[in-house]
């Protein structure tokens, strides 16, 4: 247990910012869930339209330090191809 006003303080401060972030990571892997889905029903146009509302999520995502750049990135990246894949 935190003795120090400071180290109480802190403990508080990291509650909160752990409800934020969990708050923030539900919501991408809402955003991400809903291409995917797009992806298995096959249908390009909502894939498409899935994909361009989680991008800009992804990579707010990353620079509010929830997700880490490259992994944004990368998540990105690989829905991108598959979104791709199914146009082609």
């Amino acid at each position: 247990m935190a003795n120090t006003t400071s180290a109480k303080k802190a403990t508080r401060k990291i509650a909160a910012r752990t409800e934020v972030n969990k708050s923030r990571r539900s919501r991408v892997r809402g955003f991400i869930r809903k291409v995917e889905e797009a992806i298995a029903s096959g249908d390009a146009a909502v894939a498409q339209a899935a994909l361009k509302a989680a991008q800009p999520e992804l990579q707010r995502a990353a620079t509010k330090g929830v997700l880490h750049a490259n992994t944004a990135s990368r998540k990105v990246s690989r829905l991108a191809s598959r979104v791709k894949a199914l146009t082609a």
